[in-house]
């Protein structure tokens, strides 16, 4: 019998590639869960105007694995000899269309955090049990549950509520204070992510005319370390909210990026002990 075995790196390579096919799994999850939001949050039906509000997550991951994949490519798979100038085209033009999608979901979490500017008291209503089949609650952010005389007790003990713009969707102070953290969070972690992405492509453009060094490698790390901080305190954040889907997909991202960074490191270094 054959003994097949694998070396660290293989190992490594098929570690990095498990995680990038839960990423790109990850985007049918979001998808799965904004499509249940959406009936609610859009009773007339999604119209393209609205789709980044109604999707942002789904259409920011879709993006994101596209543009992860691009970076996989250049940092780790391509060897010189392989950016011809079609190849090089063609990886610019993918990284625009990319970059505009993540720029535009980007403006779907500010759309999903500005929503809430809408919210009004709902009068006449003390009690959530008179809403029973008719309502819905938030219970979280693009999370609603309907209110039947069997679990509205279980929902909220307050006596006054609100209700979302254009939707028959109630929430009590409490949790509205908890969804609008969330949507900060979202915007937060996406203008975080776009920073880092920012810093990213100018270590690949310096390293490509060998100086990403000195002052401009610490300069990076620096700045990195603080971003990724940033990053890991958002997956705490909905880990301790109870936002499975959200913690398990920052967790995967900020490995994914892990694995980019080493590429890059490994770049730089056996371009360093490259004779020229």
């Amino acid at each position: 019998m054959t003994r097949v075995t694998l070396t660290r790196r293989q190992i490594f390579q098929a570690f990095k590639y498990a995680i990038y096919t839960l990423l790109t799994l990850n985007i049918f999850l979001f998808f799965f869960e904004e499509s249940a939001a959406a009936q609610l949050q859009f009773d007339g039906g999604v119209g393209l105007s609205r789709i980044i509000e109604a999707y942002a997550s789904t259409i920011d991951t879709l993006a994101w694995v596209v543009l992860l994949l691009m970076f996989e490519l250049e940092t780790s798979l391509l060897e010189d000899h392989h950016f011809t100038k079609r190849v090089v085209l063609t990886l610019q033009t993918m990284r625009i269309a990319t970059y505009v999608f993540i720029v535009y979901s980007f403006y779907g979490y500010i759309a999903n955090l500005t929503f809430f500017d809408g919210v009004a008291p709902l009068a006449d209503v003390s009690d959530l049990c008179t809403l029973a089949d008719h309502w819905t609650y938030a219970s979280g952010l693009d999370e609603f549950v309907a209110i039947t005389s069997e679990n509205c007790a279980a929902f909220s003990s307050a006596t006054a509520f609100y209700q979302l713009p254009g939707m028959s969707t109630v929430v009590d102070s409490t949790d509205l204070a908890s969804n609008k953290m969330l949507a900060w969070v979202d915007v937060i972690n996406s203008a975080v992510w776009l920073l880092i992405v920012l810093v990213l492509e100018i270590d690949v453009r310096l390293q490509e005319h060998d100086r990403y060094l000195g002052t401009a490698l610490k300069a990076s790390n620096a700045s990195k370390v603080v971003m990724y901080l940033v990053l890991l305190l958002a997956a705490i954040y909905w880990g301790l909210k109870g936002d499975f889907v959200d913690f398990w997909d920052a967790f995967l991202w900020l490995v994914a990026f892990f694995f980019i960074e080493l590429n890059v490191d490994e770049w730089r270094r056996e371009s360093r002990a490259t004779p020229t």
